[in-house]
């Protein structure tokens, strides 16, 4: 079996141009993708139950809500 070189090498000069741009348009889709930072848009959003209930006890309450709306 022939490498990938040369079998690129083996291409007419017009065809080995569209390898390359096709190669670039994976290396470019592939850093797009990267690691986002998360959001924490949610953070914060039940600090006024702070005072009533430590963070397992928050848990369950959680837990009891969800079960409740399905």
């Amino acid at each position: 079996m022939r490498s990938l070189e040369e079998k690129i090498k083996s291409l007419p000069i017009d065809l080995r141009k569209e390898v390359e741009d096709f190669i670039d348009f994976l290396i470019e889709r592939k850093m797009k993708k990267g690691v986002k930072k998360p959001m924490f848009t949610w953070e914060g959003a039940l600090k006024e139950l702070k005072d009533q209930y430590n963070s397992v006890e928050l848990q369950h309450e959680i837990s009891k809500w969800r079960i409740r709306e399905d």
